[in-house]
C-alpha cells in the first residue's frame, strides 16, 4: 500500500476492512473486440452460467449480457475455431423429372373399407386436402 494512502487511513482511524486499488486511469477497463467474443463464446458453453464467466474475467454479470447481445445483433463477431475444415462434396448428374402418368392412371387413397381414387395429374393441394379430410373423418 502506498505511503500516502496508509497516512490518510490513520488519521480517519478507520481502517477499511477492504481496499481496492485500481492500476488504470478511471478504473475502467478497455476490452477488444477479440476479447470479448472470446467472453460471449465461453458464456455460451453447455453448462456454464454467465455471472460465473463474468467473475472468472472480473467484469460485472450486466456486462457480459450487453456483449452476448451485441453478439446476436451482429455488432460483435465471435471468434472461429481454427480446426475448421472443408468437406468434399460430390455432385451427381440431376435425376430425370418424373414421367408423367399414362392416360388414365389414378392415385387410390384408401380407408376403412372405402377407396377413392384422384387423377394421376392432381393438383398436390387437392390430394393433401382430401388426406387431411380422411384424417379427420376417423
Amino acid at each position: 500500500m502506498q505511503r500516502g494512502l496508509q497516512r490518510r487511513l490513520a488519521k480517519d482511524g478507520d481502517a477499511p476492512g477492504r481496499v481496492e486499488v485500481l492500476d488504470h486511469p478511471g478504473g475502467r477497463r478497455f476490452w477488444s473486440d477479440e476479447a470479448k467474443g472470446r467472453i460471449v463464446l465461453e458464456s455460451h458453453a453447455a453448462g456454464v452460467r454467465v455471472v460465473d464467466v463474468a467473475r472468472r474475467h472480473g467484469v460485472a454479470p450486466q456486462q457480459v449480457t450487453t456483449w452476448r447481445r451485441e453478439a446476436r445483433q451482429g455488432k460483435l463477431a465471435l471468434p472461429v475455431e481454427d480446426d475448421a475444415g472443408f468437406a468434399l462434396l460430390a455432385l451427381e448428374d440431376a435425376s430425370p423429372p418424373p414421367s408423367r402418368a399414362a392416360p388414365g392412371a389414378a392415385i387410390e387413397i384408401e380407408q376403412d373399407g372405402v377407396t377413392i381414387r384422384l387423377p394421376a395429374d392432381a393438383a398436390p393441394e387437392r390430394i393433401a386436402a382430401v388426406a387431411v379430410a380422411l384424417r379427420r373423418a376417423r
